[in-house]
């Protein structure tokens, strides 16, 4: 059974409790993003995962590189897990550059989900045979035009084009080519995205 820390709405602990109590009684509590971004040929990329349709949560849409829970015996440092697990690549914590703890709360019929997602991002130009993905919670990873991906969410665009791999329970692997829209994403609220890409950007903008 997983327990997790609980938190007020300051960020003080204020207990332990599993997944299920946390999301039924909308506590808060801790989670890891690892958003993985790349540059080929002068132009960057964003890469996202496609969850298993047998996801309890939000089945067969898109989300963020690779995300969990934090257990309430874990460091934010030991969320690095969290990338090999999902997607097979081994990446030290020492990698990724923080985004900031963002609060955010999703409330949906099956759960109320109060975050204080630690969020990073990890620079780097992994191959399509690189991922080994955990096809119990991931189908495919994919990626899209960093840009797209910011003007889908500023409504610049309706629309962005993804390119990457599915992966079947059997390990096979098949290439996805097409456009998705907002409906296709987990509903993370819009100002946990305009966050992220805004601090992304700045990200690269240092690099380039």
């Amino acid at each position: 059974m997983e327990l997790l820390k609980t938190f007020d709405h300051r960020g003080n602990v204020t207990g332990v409790a599993t997944r299920e109590e946390i999301h039924r009684l909308g506590l808060w509590h801790e989670t890891f993003h690892c958003w993985i971004v790349c540059r080929e040929e002068g132009v960057d990329y964003i890469y996202l995962q496609l969850r298993s349709d047998k996801k309890k949560d939000y089945p067969s849409l898109l989300d963020i590189t690779a995300a969990g829970h934090l257990l309430s015996i874990e460091s934010v440092e030991d969320g690095i897990r969290e990338v090999e697990e999902e997607l097979g690549i081994e990446v030290a914590f020492r990698e990724l550059e923080s985004l900031g703890v963002i609060g955010y709360t999703i409330i949906s019929e099956k759960l109320i989900d109060k975050e204080f997602a630690h969020t990073f991002v990890y620079k780097a130009t992994p191959t399509w045979d690189a991922f080994t993905l955990q096809t119990e919670e991931v189908a495919g990873i994919v990626r899209t035009k960093f840009s797209s991906f910011m003007g889908l969410w500023k409504d610049d665009v309706e629309s962005i084009k993804i390119e990457g791999i599915l992966v079947d329970e059997q390990g096979v692997r098949s290439r996805i080519e097409k456009n998705v829209g907002k409906e296709s994403f987990v509903p993370h609220p819009l100002d946990y995205f305009e966050k992220v890409l805004e601090r992304i950007e700045e990200k690269l903008r240092l690099t380039h």
